[in-house]
């Protein structure tokens, strides 16, 4: 399944999040993002209590690299980008959603582990909208069970250049991608450890600082505009016989509670002209 790519959500406060910074490493010509996400995740598991949302521990631990490589991946992209991937996994079959505005910092998403469908090979979707520029797909195939892996064969195959993910330590992650002229020998054979240490070894130039937070932005004006067309076409089916329904948002999962009353007003005042 491929969730709808999102509307821009509501900012999120500005003195929250996390620091990501992005440096080039001269002589190299490469760009470096790092990150901590200690936080970020403190700020997920929060979420997943707050909405009663207990995800297995291999959908939780996919999820949380996953989340990590978006958030690499839009420090080193333009501040005007929306950015939405699908990835899909079928051994055991599992659905990523992951969202990022560059704009605002936000970032959110949720994992699917049922009604995924069976496919012949993993699949990673990306979504792009830069500005006011029609959406831009991209599509990959990728062998294993690593989101990293997925989202590095995305670089190759979508963005045709090298970029490579590591885990640094258990909440530290970087990404390491090719510009013009790079030493791509040195960024192949490069390791984990080598990154980690790459202050002392390389010439570092200080690019961008940017924050990051968890913050989805869905509300219950959002998921009404979303369920109206059901409702136009089958108010019994979607409500049967409750005066209230429980919706959860396709982003981030969290509960909405919407009434048949607030369903029929909202659909009366959007109906068009007769």
């Amino acid at each position: 399944m491929v969730v709808p790519m999102p509307e821009v959500p509501t900012p999120p406060p500005a003195d929250a999040g996390l620091e990501v910074r992005t440096h080039f490493v001269r002589g190299r010509n490469v760009l470096l993002a790092r990150v901590d996400c200690r936080d970020l995740f403190v700020d997920y598991y929060l979420h997943l209590g707050a909405q009663r949302m207990q995800p297995s521990a291999a959908a939780d631990a996919r999820f949380k690299r996953a989340l990590a490589a978006l958030v690499l991946h839009g420090a080193s992209r333009p501040r005007n980008e929306l950015t939405a991937w699908t990835i899909n996994f079928q051994q055991p079959r599992l659905n990523l959603f992951l969202v990022a505005d560059n704009e605002t910092g936000a970032v959110a998403g949720r994992s699917f582990e049922e009604h995924v469908k069976e496919l012949p090979e993993n699949l990673f979707y990306a979504d792009v909208v830069r500005g006011g520029q029609p959406k831009r797909r991209s599509t990959v195939t990728f062998a294993g069970d690593d989101p990293l892996v997925a989202v590095e064969k995305f670089y190759a195959q979508s963005e045709q250049r090298l970029g490579r993910f590591f885990q640094l330590g258990e909440e530290e992650f970087a990404l390491v991608t090719e510009h013009p002229d790079c030493d791509l020998a040195w960024l192949r054979g490069l390791t984990a450890d080598q990154v980690a240490r790459l202050d002392g070894a390389e010439t570092l130039a200080l690019l961008e600082r940017r924050i990051v937070r968890w913050h989805c932005g869905c509300n219950q004006a959002r998921l009404l505009e979303v369920l109206a067309p059901a409702m136009r076409q089958d108010p019994a089916g979607l409500f049967a016989d409750e005066p209230k329904l429980e919706v959860r948002c396709p982003r981030c999962g969290a509960r909405h509670i919407l009434t048949r009353e607030a369903m029929e007003a909202f659909v009366a005042a959007t109906a068009g002209p007769r």
